[in-house]
């Protein structure tokens, strides 16, 4: 019983196997378009007046970026927004005046888009 005993032979070399990259998983999102960060304009009071300056509000989707409402707002009116500025409007519960009850205002995202001077976007 020797601890140093005859050599074995040399194995036959074993060939490398090479790993490949995963497949890139299938997205679960529907592929956007350009415009689809934009919901709709917003038209209201406080939205009429800030159009004399040049400020243009739009509801957007929850998930859109400013660059996405950037490049949306120039696909959809021709125009180079200067600067944009997200606003997040959260739901709210109240008691509604008329039956005592408890009512919930929706929330959403909204969207003010700087134009430079000159430039102008027909929402009507």
């Amino acid at each position: 019983m020797a601890l140093f005993g005859k050599k074995k032979e040399k194995e036959a070399p074993v060939a490398v196997e090479t790993k490949t990259a995963p497949a890139a998983k299938p997205s679960l999102t529907a592929p956007r378009s350009a415009t689809s960060a934009i919901i709709r304009p917003r038209v209201t009071e406080k939205a009429a007046i800030l159009t004399e300056k040049n400020v243009y509000a739009f509801e957007v989707r929850r998930d859109a970026t400013k660059h996405e409402i950037k490049d949306a707002v120039k696909a959809l009116y021709n125009v180079t927004p200067l600067r944009v500025r997200v606003v997040n409007k959260e739901p709210r519960h109240f008691m509604s005046r008329m039956r005592g009850r408890d009512t919930m205002e929706h929330g959403m995202r909204k969207a003010y888009v700087y134009l430079k001077k000159g430039d102008r976007i027909e929402l009507v």
